[in-house]
């Protein structure tokens, strides 16, 4: 245990089990002010988020497993996993750049999504305590499910004041390539056992989004969301059925602005999202099918740029060059009402 005098914020490291390859996986906790992190190796993954409500009971508010069999066997919902090295879908499973066509691995259909058969949420990560938290980086080979160049990529999750979760993405390459990592956490305020998240409160500052085709892929066009099920700009009960990408107003990005904000009237609980990202995926996980958490039971708020960007020049760029620096950062902050 080390808890900083500059940061209060404790943190620990532990032994966490091992994968079925035996692959040893370590659990990192963080604590600051009420709130309590922990984080896998494993897939980078936030396996608990525990935060008090208007009681001053904690209870965890991110969906999670207990152990890491449990990942392993429920792969594809991608629990509080950073997903990479693209969020979200590229259609045709390839795109080009400077030219040269690159093939993805196919892992939807004839789609790519969230980085392939083994993105960065099924790899074991190496891990080092920072001031505040703790900083994790992997190397993405050239190659790597067909993308070009070595990726070498880290995301540090620190708790500011007040225990605001704060994820700091990096990345350099190089050879040219595309990245767009996200974090898949699922929230429930309410609870992470508590059932359907869908009747808490929802806003997220978005004026248009990404329409999609049959395969979930955007068909290039940014529509408004006015007169549309996609309009959340006003505070509303969330609803089921959503796997859509919003853009985020240019005034709900970076700083202070607010991205989006969910509240549970039963808890008191409030979750504040922060981000430099220019888009948002709301995606309310219809299909849980009750192994382990029924449907809805967690709702994904995934910071990001567009889905397909790198088959989209219209879209703001995924695109990474040899002595550029990718850096990206989201904040979850917590409070009560």
């Amino acid at each position: 245990m080390t808890s900083g005098t500059e940061t209060d914020t404790a943190v620990q490291a532990e032994d966490f089990g091992a994968l079925a390859d035996g692959t040893p996986v370590r659990r990192w906790t963080l604590e600051r002010d009420g709130v309590r992190v922990r984080i896998l190796t494993y897939g980078a993954i936030v396996q608990s988020v525990e935060v008090p409500g208007r009681d001053g009971s904690r209870a965890p508010v991110a969906v999670g497993l207990p152990d890491v069999a449990g990942y392993e066997e429920f792969p594809g919902p991608y629990f509080g996993a950073v997903v990479g090295r693209y969020a979200n879908r590229i259609g045709g499973a390839s795109f080009v750049l400077d030219g040269r066509t690159h093939r993805l691995t196919a892992n939807e259909g004839a789609t790519h999504l969230h980085g392939g058969t083994r993105g960065f949420d099924k790899r074991v990560w190496d891990a080092v305590a920072v001031p505040g938290g703790v900083r994790m980086s992997l190397v993405s080979a050239d190659g790597d499910e067909g993308y070009p160049g070595r990726l070498d990529f880290s995301v540090t999750y620190t708790l500011e004041p007040g225990g605001a979760l704060v994820l700091d993405y990096r990345a350099v390459t190089d050879a040219p390539t595309v990245l767009n990592p996200t974090s898949h956490l699922y929230w429930n305020l309410a609870g992470a056992d508590s059932g359907s998240a869908l009747g808490q409160q929802l806003r997220i500052a978005a004026g248009h989004f990404t329409p999609v085709d049959g395969a979930s892929v955007p068909t290039g066009e940014v529509a408004p969301v006015a007169g549309t099920r996609f309009d959340f700009r006003r505070t509303r009960a969330v609803g089921s059925g959503y796997d859509q990408n919003l853009v985020l107003e240019d005034g709900a990005r970076g700083g202070d602005a607010v991205a989006a904000e969910l509240y549970d009237a039963w808890s008191g609980r409030v979750l504040t999202v922060r981000t430099t990202e220019p888009g948002l995926q709301l995606y309310t996980a219809d299909h849980f099918d009750g192994r382990p958490f029924g449907p809805c039971a967690g709702i994904a708020l995934e910071t990001q740029h567009f889905p397909d960007s790198p088959n989209r020049p219209e879209f703001p760029s995924t695109v990474l060059r040899p002595g550029e620096e990718f850096a990206s950062r989201t904040v979850y902050a917590f409070s009560v009402r």
